[in-house]
């Protein structure tokens, strides 16, 4: 019997939607995706609403990263239009916070938060695993709630 300790590729990419209005501050956080060892990540880039669309058109994210700098009525914007998306309603967002000292944004659709200042690629992988799970958890929960709550209505009857 042989183990091996190398973590082996996942063919499927995982495709990440970065979101800001500053790429000096991006190109660090692709730098950090790039450096994730064992998966492969796709990745677009859009700095306002009209490229968020853009690149919708053509791209289904996996995962959205949305950059608190943009402003807080833009990101208010940016989070209605992934929300009301058929293709991103139901796909991860986590808000890169410059400081931990600012108030978070209450918006429904931010599953998580993170600081760019203590951004690391095993960090940030560990984070895109969880909320994919945690999200796909809450999709079940939901279904298995409207289903039961579909056949209880109906038993009632």
């Amino acid at each position: 019997m042989e183990t091996t300790t190398k973590k082996q590729i996942d063919t499927n990419p995982l495709h990440v939607l970065l979101i800001g209005n500053n790429p000096i501050e991006l190109s660090g956080v692709l730098e950090k995706l790039n450096q994730i060892r064992g998966q492969r990540i796709v990745t677009e880039i859009a700095f306002d609403l009209k490229s968020i669309v853009q690149r919708l058109i053509r791209f289904q994210p996996h995962f959205i990263l949305l950059d608190d700098n943009i402003g807080k009525t833009e990101m208010t914007l940016a989070i209605q239009a992934l929300e009301s998306n058929q293709k991103t309603k139901n796909v991860p967002i986590t808000l890169l916070k410059s400081s931990n000292y600012e108030e978070a944004l209450s918006a429904s659709g931010v599953l998580d938060y993170l600081l760019k200042q203590n951004l690391s690629s095993d960090g940030i992988y560990t984070m895109l695993r969880n909320s994919l799970k945690f999200k796909r958890t809450q999709e079940y929960l939901y279904n298995a709630y409207q289903k039961r709550k579909g056949q209880l209505s109906k038993l009632v009857r």
